[in-house]
């Protein structure tokens, strides 16, 4: 479904926007208060709202009433407190909220407690409204590895040999590089970065699937996008661009293609290639990071990422390596990669 989310801290939104995402559903649009989500309501109404209660300039109740009597849709509050806050939440039940539930939050090392509950009554809400069930979070994740897009241009090659060697091997995740590079020396970068890495190194071949425990390389003039079979494919359009192959091109096939929110970063580079794509990774969900002025050969591509709002973290790129592992790690790649080890194990024995 198509989700708003109305509340007025940042780090609820932020947990709000990632549980929604993990679940499969698309992020229409956030607002800050009632009054705001009102008028984008009216804009573009979304099938599902989630609904804070306590907010400034319009509280929820408010907001609720106000937009079921314009432009009616489905609206479940989200509050802190279902229990402290009961007489706000009946009030905005009697306008047509449908049910409330607690705001997730992030636990210790960065997980989530209390996500289950509201993709419940989510999944609920979308049988009521007649829509297909979505996976859940761990049928997500089961279905494919964590995905892991760089993004380079000047001095990407460097930038990448010191993210990579900071990613270790037996890992349940993928990695895919898209370096603006000829195709002559694609080949050559491949191997040169195999030198800096445990990764396993390959080139991104025309039809090849993602491989967990895999770092892909763009290897050719085209542009390369990932597919709805979730293999590797080269499109010579949009032939405007100067860069090729294009961040963002990528980036927008995996935003479109990949449900599962991973880590997309962008290095050093000339231009702004890739800063539109994640800021629409990042709304998606997927953790963003964009490498530091200091460190940066040429400060044009993560410059415009920073910009626009579109990294959530901007990094020296000593720290770039490290924050990925941390992000993967808790999102349960490490775990996943133990059990998946401890049954070779068991397996070879």
């Amino acid at each position: 479904m198509r989700v708003a989310i109305v509340n007025d801290v940042a780090m609820a939104v932020e947990v709000l926007r990632r549980v929604v995402s993990e679940g499969g559903h698309e992020i229409a649009w956030i607002a800050l208060d009632g009054a705001e989500a009102v008028e984008k309501c009216a804009a573009d109404t979304p099938e599902l709202v989630l609904m804070d209660l306590i907010m400034p300039v319009m509280d929820g109740v408010q907001a609720t009433a106000t937009i079921m009597k314009r432009c009616p849709c489905a609206i479940l509050v989200v509050t802190a407190t279902v229990s402290g806050n009961a007489a706000k939440v009946f009030d905005a039940m009697g306008y047509g909220a449908l049910d409330a539930t607690g705001t997730p939050v992030l636990g210790p090392g960065g997980t989530l407690e209390g996500a289950e509950p509201l993709l419940e009554k989510i999944a609920t809400i979308g049988k009521l409204l007649g829509k297909a069930p979505v996976r859940s979070r761990e049928e997500s994740v089961a279905v494919a590895p964590l995905l892991v897009a760089i993004g380079a241009s000047t001095g990407g090659p460097k930038a990448l040999a010191k993210v990579l060697s900071a990613l270790p091997r037996r890992l349940d995740y993928s990695v895919v590089v898209v370096q603006h590079v000829d195709l002559q020396f694609a080949p050559g970068l491949t191997d040169w970065l195999r030198e800096h890495s445990e990764l396993r190194l390959a080139i991104a071949e025309e039809g090849l699937p993602v491989e967990p425990g895999t770092a892909f390389v763009a290897a050719t003039n085209d542009h390369l996008v990932l597919g709805e079979d979730r293999t590797f494919h080269y499109t010579v359009e949009p032939k405007s661009l100067v860069y090729r192959p294009s961040v963002d091109v990528f980036f927008a096939s995996i935003r479109e293609n990949w449900r599962e929110p991973g880590v997309a970063v962008v290095l050093t580079g000339m231009g702004r290639d890739g800063a539109t794509g994640l800021l629409d990774l990042r709304t998606a969900g997927w953790h963003t990071i964009a490498q530091d002025e200091r460190t940066s050969v040429v400060y044009g591509m993560p410059r415009a990422a920073a910009e626009i709002g579109a990294a959530a973290q901007v990094l020296p790129l000593d720290e770039i390596g490290p924050a990925i592992v941390r992000r993967l790690d808790n999102s349960g790649a490490h775990s996943r990669a133990s059990n998946s080890d401890s049954k070779r194990t068991d397996a070879e024995a």
